[in-house]
């Protein structure tokens, strides 16, 4: 949309969403929504970028304002252009070393699963499962690790 009076261009551009797999001891980290969309279902702690932020601490803010924890980014693991949403989801890797969680006004509760005893059932979102899968199938693999800032 191009304005009439001063030819400014007023771009709609897509929502980019940043996030990660996160793991401690063979397990991953889900939490439980406290908001809509999907309010009570499980998803991995992710939101938006925010302007002035790389993806990468846009992801780390997410995770630590829905889980409270604090993780290591070690590769990226996925991206998805979903169109139909407007939406680009730029998903990493990560691991803790601590199970310390504390979760954020956005989230009912933080916790670690087993892979047999994720709630496939009551997963928020199916970029959520392609991220969970993907992860279990490059669990121990070496991926693309996250451009670092020196």
């Amino acid at each position: 949309m191009i304005c009439n009076k001063c030819d400014y261009i007023h771009y709609i551009n897509p929502k980019i969403i940043v996030g990660a797999v996160i793991s401690y001891k063979k397990k991953i980290l889900l939490c439980k929504r406290a908001i809509e969309p999907q309010k009570g279902f499980w998803t991995i702690p992710a939101g938006y970028l925010e302007e002035n932020e790389t993806t990468e601490e846009g992801a780390l803010r997410e995770i630590f304002e829905e889980s409270g924890a604090k993780p290591k980014i070690t590769a990226l693991l996925a991206v998805y252009s979903l169109k139909h949403i407007s939406q680009i989801q730029i998903i990493y890797k990560a691991n803790v070393e601590s199970d310390s969680l504390d979760p954020g006004e956005e989230t009912e509760e933080a916790r670690f699963f087993s892979w047999e005893t994720i709630p496939w059932q009551d997963i928020a979102f199916p970029s959520v499962k392609w991220a969970l899968n993907h992860f279990n199938e490059v669990r121990s693999k070496i991926l693309f690790a996250p451009y670092s800032n020196p």
